[in-house]
């Protein structure tokens, strides 16, 4: 097997980031199918995880990775030749290994699979001298080629730390500690994820392919979301998706507006939030539309969904958000389902204040049962405790081993709220609701 550049399988030199011909060909539809098979030899568990590193493409570029039938021009993934890939198209099967003993990473396989789109490694790009210093006394002999750069398409974009694209500091190194890639004017600036694509590895993509998406990576602590042209009117027949990644816990969505035209059952324009990163993954909020705020969502990760769609009638004025993360808590509109505190039935952590939100649609009401229930107790509850609000009807604040009675909700909305201080822990609260 004949590598170059750490995990490039050799073929006759050519950049596919600058020949069109080494791309992936566009469909009438304006999508980019790649075929693709797998050796037999992957478990469940490893096909599960390359569909997830898959739909990360899928939502937010035009790229889509498609089992192959009888395409003449395929990906083979197989397991039995380390982490490498050929760059771009090259024409009938092409191998891209990853293997189970190494490759087992979203961020490896989108890495593996961005090379097969004609993508090279971050820093072998034409202006990496003004951004890292490579150094090559660092380096075992055997790869420095590794680190030439390449004369490929950059794109008009601008150096990417955080693409996963780029190598780790000490890649290759020859002597423990010391680094092959030193990062400017910041020497600590972090590089070499292997988290997933960034930002800007999902704009090259866009650009490369030309893809006509609307589709925005929000990956920070916290940060804002609006509709096209707000605060003025959004346009017709758009179709947008934006897809949050906080770094720890779980996202939490707060609407500052909102204002969406207004259909029966919201078939016209509306807004719809999924708990996770694709549409496949379960609805945190369904079709919304009209006036007035959403309450805050809570995500039960570290990553949701904003899509938001549009048809060639009335507009309105849109919306604007903010998000961030929490350390518990959630949003809840499915029928029915269980609510536990973080970590149940473990002990839950100490210092923490948790909010539950459950909306019924108009109409409905909430039938709700606490099933278990053990904090620590202390006189008036002052400690750890949870606390119910029915719309505006405070139910009470319950600690120690209190029995919680069941009830059914005076309108569609109830609060919860769980809060542990740093004293003593213990396995929490079980709950269940189902709407009537």
């Amino acid at each position: 097997m004949d590598v170059h550049q750490g995990d490039l399988l050799k073929t006759t030199g050519r950049s596919a980031t600058s020949c069109t011909g080494c791309l992936w060909p566009k469909s009438a539809n304006g999508t980019v199918i790649v075929p693709y098979s797998f050796s037999s030899n992957y478990s469940s568990l490893n096909l599960a995880l390359f569909k997830t590193s898959m739909e990360d493409f899928e939502t937010l570029t035009c790229i889509r990775f498609v089992p192959r039938t009888t395409e003449k021009d395929y990906i083979s993934i197989v397991s039995s030749q380390g982490c490498v890939s050929y760059l771009g198209r090259i024409g009938g099967v092409q191998m891209v290994g990853l293997d189970i003993n190494g490759c087992m990473f979203r961020g490896t396989i989108q890495h593996e699979l961005n090379h097969a789109l004609g993508f090279y490694h971050e820093h072998t790009r034409s202006d990496r001298d003004d951004h890292v210093t490579i150094m090559y006394q660092n380096i075992a002999p055997a790869y420095t080629e590794s680190f030439d750069k390449q004369n490929a398409n950059n794109l008009g974009l601008e150096y990417d730390f955080g693409s996963v694209m780029h190598y780790n500091r000490f890649a290759f190194s020859n002597t423990s500690g010391q680094p092959t890639i030193v990062t400017k004017p910041d020497p600590n600036i972090p590089i070499g994820q292997r988290d997933g694509l960034s930002v800007l590895d999902v704009s090259k993509i866009n650009r490369l392919y030309q893809c006509n998406v609307c589709a925005y990576l929000l990956n920070e602590k916290n940060g804002s979301l609006t509709s096209a042209n707000y605060p003025s009117a959004y346009p017709n027949n758009a179709s947008c998706v934006w897809r949050i990644k906080t770094s720890l816990d779980q996202v939490t969505l707060n609407f500052l507006a909102f204002d969406v035209q207004s259909s029966p059952n919201c078939i016209s324009d509306y807004i719809r939030i999924y708990d996770g990163p694709t549409k496949r993954d379960t609805l945190l909020l369904d079709r919304t539309c009209g006036t007035g705020l959403i309450p805050p969502i809570i995500a039960s990760t570290n990553q949701l969904l904003v899509e938001f769609s549009t048809d060639s009638s009335v507009t309105g004025v849109g919306f604007t958000a903010l998000y961030s993360s929490v350390q518990c808590g959630g949003t809840f509109y499915t029928p029915e389902r269980n609510v536990t505190s973080p970590g149940y039935p473990y002990y839950y952590r100490p210092n923490m204040n948790c909010n539950y939100t459950i909306t019924a649609p108009v109409g409905k009401t909430i039938s709700f049962t606490v099933t278990d229930f053990l904090t620590e107790s202390s006189q008036f509850c002052l400690h750890d405790y949870l606390e119910i609000l029915d719309g505006s009807t405070f139910k009470g604040r319950f600690c120690g081993n209190n029995t919680i009675p069941s009830f059914t909700s005076q309108g569609n909305t109830l609060w919860l709220r769980f809060v542990s201080n740093g004293r003593v822990q213990s396995r929490g609260f079980k709950a269940s609701y189902k709407f009537v």
